[in-house]
């Protein structure tokens, strides 16, 4: 898996400050650009992020390049539908070579990761003979495994990450989801450490697990309701 920052927003964390601050302010967002000190864009980030003022996170966005995901990934990710994808077309590009994504629970089984192994194999020979015999790239594909590779572009704004994040970073998502999440993670605190460091389960947030069972970093509400 690969997962690159190719664009963002410039100045993500003061773009998104002054454009919160101008709405009780009579400057102009190029003075407030100007005014905002490293310290003052911190705070300000801080106060929004705590009050849940979070519509001005919506100025910043990033586009990734994501590339070696399988599509049962790409079919979860987009479902965060507050951004924009563009994923490489099995219907125009016939994949000559075939890359998957074999999951370490299969890894660690020697008789059924050969089996899977040969399983995937044998879809992908069928698909290579498919078009070998004239059949469209668009119907061979029918045969292709979940588990073959996929590349994409997406571009989402800083307060669909965060929400992305708070429900992806969870130990209890799927362990492919939640690796992709923790790259886009780390490239988005190469240029916004602030903003990046927001990246994470919602329950740091809440200060309590919402789901049925805890993974065990905090506990459930129910169970801290009968702790008291």
């Amino acid at each position: 898996m690969q997962v690159s920052l190719i664009n963002y927003t410039p100045n993500p964390e003061l773009t998104i400050v002054a454009a919160a601050r101008s709405s009780a302010s009579q400057s102009t967002i190029e003075e407030l650009r100007h005014k905002l000190s490293p310290r003052q864009i911190n705070d300000l980030l801080k106060q929004l992020l705590d009050s849940g003022h979070l519509s001005p996170f919506e100025h910043a966005s990033f586009t990734f390049s994501i590339e070696g995901i399988s599509r049962v990934t790409s079919h979860q990710l987009v479902r965060h539908r507050l951004a924009s994808y563009t994923q490489q077309s099995q219907r125009y590009v016939p994949l000559k070579e075939h890359h998957y994504v074999t999951p370490p629970t299969m890894s660690r089984q020697t008789d059924l990761l050969a089996k899977y192994q040969r399983a995937v194999e044998n879809a992908h020979e069928l698909y290579s003979q498919m078009l070998e015999a004239g059949i469209p790239a668009e119907d061979a594909r029918y045969v292709l495994p979940q588990a073959t590779e996929t590349q994409l572009v997406m571009t989402m704004n800083a307060r669909e990450l965060l929400h992305a994040c708070s429900l992806r970073l969870c130990l209890r998502a799927q362990w492919e989801i939640v690796e992709l999440f923790e790259r886009i993670k780390a490239e988005v605190e190469r240029v916004a450490p602030r903003l990046g460091a927001e990246l994470k389960p919602k329950c740091y947030r809440l200060g309590h697990c919402d789901e049925p069972e805890s993974c065990g970093i905090f506990p459930t509400l129910k169970s801290k309701v009968e702790a008291k």
